[in-house]
């Protein structure tokens, strides 16, 4: 088990919280909560060690595209990249987003 810890800087406050999916083999579930600022910390917690460097790089790959400003927590049970964007892509449906 890894805890991992990211934060980036955001432009785009949301307005409610959001809670998806689920933890369960291969899935995540991902809990989103409004904060105040221009910074989203985003804790992770996963089941599978020393895949610090693919999380990196498939949240700055979302946030980059979308600079949601929030407090994140994901539970992780072995999610691929692929499941784990489609999840942050199901938050932004949640939240109403649009680009």
């Amino acid at each position: 088990m890894e805890k991992l810890q990211f934060q980036y800087q955001t432009t785009k406050p949301i307005r409610k919280p959001a809670h998806i999916g689920v933890v369960g083999s291969g899935d995540l579930e991902i809990i989103v909560e409004p904060v105040e600022g221009q910074t989203t910390s985003v804790s992770i917690l996963t089941g599978s060690d020393g895949f610090g460097q693919v999380w990196e790089n498939v949240l700055t790959r979302f946030f980059n595209r979308y600079p949601i400003t929030a407090n994140i927590t994901v539970h992780d049970f072995g999610a691929t990249p692929g499941v784990v964007m489609l999840r942050f892509t199901q938050v932004l449906e949640v939240l109403d987003y649009a680009e």
